[in-house]
């Protein structure tokens, strides 16, 4: 039996003993450090670099504001340094109180460029588009087809007459959309001409601004015409599904963040309701199959009252006489709105007298002056040198 050395054994419990602390010390150290909450900063600079891949240009930036909703968007850009607008937190200027002596804006910015920047950062809910069923088109009679045909006719060309086709068959979608939404008329005349026999209210522009009195391009109506013919017929435009709204892109109307933005084709945006009211099955609403008699000719009249200058200073003297205001509010539809005369500032149609009256004028002020034969020949001063000088702008002979 092998003797046990118990000498050394005890040695080399004494070292390891002695090296127990370093050793704890060393593991606690590791312990509390893995422990340690990673700062905040660091935790979003982690998060921006895996949504951007390090790119930090438009595509990564693009990548950050494409998971954001409407909300959230809006508020990143109330923080961005570069813009120079007062913040509006959801509020359009002129939706408060529409004034006949000058038409709201829809967009926040005097010139379009702030609407369009913000139109071009809301991302596509593409994931919410829905192809829309083909629509059912039974008409009682040949006269109700005859008025289907030409209102969807008009919306179409009046709306989107310079669009391409694709994007005169997502108006052409939206109208037809609406006529089977049970928050709309259950009819296409009845969709197209909604809100315009009031002074406020139009849901499409053309029929309350006057447009129906300048008469149509043949080439360009009847494009618009074989459009409503193939939707009347059932086809659909799949790009826009179950689209109920849409916007030119150098406007951001009021209701465009409650929507959901499916896409943009040519110059319109198109939006469709939030949620179930956005899905197929909402659109129950049955085609009446009669059409309205539609009065063109008196909505073909702007629903402005127009005045000149003179006629405008007139009536608001003869108001302010009477102690009244010239200006009145009103209450439409449950929303108040302030309405009037409203005046060009006197600008008018010129006439055939007035052009020619300017034209004159011009040939004369074009014209070289002849110099009077009783005028005095100027000569240079003593050491002054004499040079041809070219009138700018105008060729020498």
């Amino acid at each position: 039996m092998a003797r046990i050395d118990w000498t050394a054994k005890l040695k080399k419990t004494r070292r390891l003993l002695a090296a127990a602390p370093v050793v704890l010390a060393v593991f606690g150290v590791a312990m509390a450090a893995s422990s340690t909450p990673r700062p905040e900063i660091d935790r979003r600079a982690e998060t921006v670099r895996s949504l951007t891949g390090g790119d930090l240009g438009a595509r990564g930036l693009a990548a950050i504001t494409g998971r954001m909703d409407p909300s959230q968007l809006a508020i990143a850009l109330r923080h961005d340094p570069s813009e120079r607008r007062a913040a509006l937190y959801g509020l359009t200027p002129g939706w408060e109180s529409l004034t006949l002596a000058g038409r709201p804006t829809l967009d926040f910015g005097a010139t379009g460029l702030d609407a369009m920047k913000l139109n071009a950062a809301t991302p596509n809910a593409s994931g919410y588009l829905r192809v829309a069923a083909p629509f059912v088109f039974k008409p009682a009679t040949a006269e109700d087809r005859r008025r289907a045909l030409r209102c969807l006719t008009q919306g179409i060309y009046y709306e989107a007459a310079l669009e391409p086709t694709e994007g005169q068959e997502a108006v052409a979608q939206v109208i037809l959309n609406r006529v089977r939404d049970p928050n709309y008329p259950n009819s296409v005349c009845g969709v197209v001409f909604e809100g315009a026999e009031r002074t406020t209210g139009c849901q499409f522009s053309f029929t309350c601004d006057g447009a129906l009195a300048q008469a149509p391009v043949g080439w360009a109506w009847n494009r618009a015409r074989l459009v409503a013919e193939r939707a009347l017929a059932g086809a659909v435009s799949a790009r826009v599904g179950t689209a109920t709204h849409y916007h030119a892109d150098y406007v951001h109307p009021w209701w465009a963040p409650t929507l959901n933005k499916l896409t943009q084709i040519g110059a319109h945006i198109f939006y469709r309701w939030k949620g179930v009211y956005g899905e197929p099955a909402a659109f129950r609403q049955a085609y009446a199959g009669r059409e309205p008699l539609i009065d063109e000719a008196r909505f073909s009249r702007p629903r402005v009252q127009i005045a000149s200058a003179s006629d405008a200073q007139l009536a608001l003297d003869q108001a302010l006489a009477n102690g009244e205001s010239v200006m009145r509010t009103v209450e439409i539809d449950g929303q108040t709105r302030v309405v009037g005369v409203a005046s060009l500032g006197g600008r008018r149609q010129a006439t055939a007298a007035d052009i020619a009256a300017i034209n004159q004028r011009l040939a004369a002020f074009e014209a070289p002056a002849a110099p009077a034969s009783d005028e005095p020949i100027r000569t240079a001063p003593p050491g002054v040198t004499t040079m041809d000088v070219e009138e700018v702008g105008r060729p020498a002979a």
